[in-house]
């Protein structure tokens, strides 16, 4: 297959995804695995497990980041532009269609049918626990781990304990469960990216956070302020959406850029929408006043939060697995991606189960839900469908 065909093909894959993926960033990753681990094999349970540790240690939108990951081992730079335009598109033009009242995407939030599309996001949840569990925790002592881990991210729910979790899982990984006699993995990643790819990102994802807040003190432009004001929320931010809410607010709403009640209403807007929480931003930029706005600001606000995590990614993505073949980090690796499976745990409780089961109803769906994915294996964007269906019956 041609490079420009496997691109289209990523695209075609997170459109899809893009437009069906419910229920928030650890749900997303559900989505992925089902997606392109189990049905199309792109790679390996122990290397997808290595990206999404990988992107949990980094600052921005861990499943967009995971996406163009993806992207990028399919089909190089392009791939991953294509699945970071497939995954976000459809909740970034959602969210600036509303910001133009031309939906009323907020009332959405409520309805029956959106209600199923996160239940069938919880079935998604655990299966992915399930099969991840399975092939990353065989043995008790990675299954411990994996169950403190869990503890852990719910006794601290914040970035600092999923990134604790990690970082014990990494250290108990490195003393006590010595890596197999392999010499490397047997699953390799394999990202190929031109060689200075990877130093340039890393410089120009310093020199903008250090440079465009002088470059906006200094010159006073409007949409010079605005641009460093998304790119410090995604460069700064650890834990996914919901974490970065605050951080915008801080930026948008006291400056007078945008009312209280306008920001409200496009969160609630962004909550009923598929896709990542980041494309928040594109609401935002949509919304604003004064400087650009409507769609021009949108696509601006939008490009600038999701650029530093990008920049991260292109950095550091092209040593992975020269630093997966050094023994101590493979089992560092081994701990690591035993605590990823804990986290997964832990978000399946909250907020992923919290936010969706209600009632006996909402169970029931859930449970037929998983039946289909794990017992049946029906494609998950059919159960979307079917649970949307379901929901809008019984808990409409």
């Amino acid at each position: 297959m041609s490079g420009e065909a496997r691109a289209g093909e990523v695209l075609g894959a997170f459109a899809r995804l893009g437009c069906t993926s419910f229920g928030g960033p650890i749900a997303h990753l559900g989505y992925f695995r089902a997606e392109f681990v189990a049905r199309r094999g792109w790679l390996d349970e122990p290397a997808y497990a290595d990206i999404v540790a990988l992107c949990q240690f980094l600052p921005g939108p861990a499943s967009s980041q995971v996406a163009v990951s993806l992207g990028l081992l399919r089909a190089g730079l392009p791939g991953g532009f294509a699945a970071w335009l497939g995954f976000t598109a459809p909740s970034a033009l959602a969210l600036i269609l509303f910001a133009y009242g031309v939906s009323r995407v907020a009332a959405l939030a409520q309805a029956g049918w959106v209600h199923g599309l996160k239940i069938v996001a919880v079935a998604v949840v655990a299966q992915a626990v399930w099969g991840m569990a399975r092939s990353l925790c065989p043995d008790r002592e990675r299954a411990s781990l994996a169950v403190g881990a869990a503890v852990l991210a719910l006794a601290v729910p914040s970035a600092a304990g999923q990134i604790g979790a990690i970082a014990i899982g990494g250290l108990i990984g490195w003393r006590l469960l010595p890596p197999p006699a392999a010499a490397a993995p047997a699953g390799r990643i394999g990202f190929a990216l031109p060689r200075l790819v990877a130093p340039l990102a890393l410089a120009l994802f310093c020199v903008l956070l250090g440079g465009l807040p002088v470059a906006a003190a200094a010159s006073g432009l409007h949409v010079v302020a605005l641009v460093d004001r998304f790119y410090r929320a995604g460069a700064l931010v650890f834990g996914g959406g919901h974490v970065v809410l605050p951080l915008l607010q801080r930026a948008v709403v006291p400056p007078g850029w945008i009312s209280p009640t306008g920001f409200l209403a496009g969160y609630g807007a962004a909550q009923a929408v598929p896709g990542p929480l980041f494309t928040f931003a594109a609401y935002l930029g949509a919304a604003m006043r004064p400087g650009p706005s409507g769609w021009l600001g949108g696509v601006l606000c939008l490009g600038a939060i999701y650029l530093p995590s990008f920049l991260l990614l292109l950095g550091v993505l092209p040593y992975w697995d020269r630093l997966r073949d050094v023994a101590p980090v493979r089992a560092a690796l081994r701990g690591v991606n035993a605590a990823v499976v804990g986290l997964l745990v832990a978000a399946l409780y909250t907020p992923v189960w919290t936010s969706a089961i209600t009632g006996p109803a909402a169970f029931a769906i859930g449970l037929a839900a998983f039946l289909l994915l794990v017992a049946w294996r029906v494609p998950p964007w059919l159960v979307v469908g079917l649970g949307a269906a379901a929901g809008a019956v019984l808990l409409g």
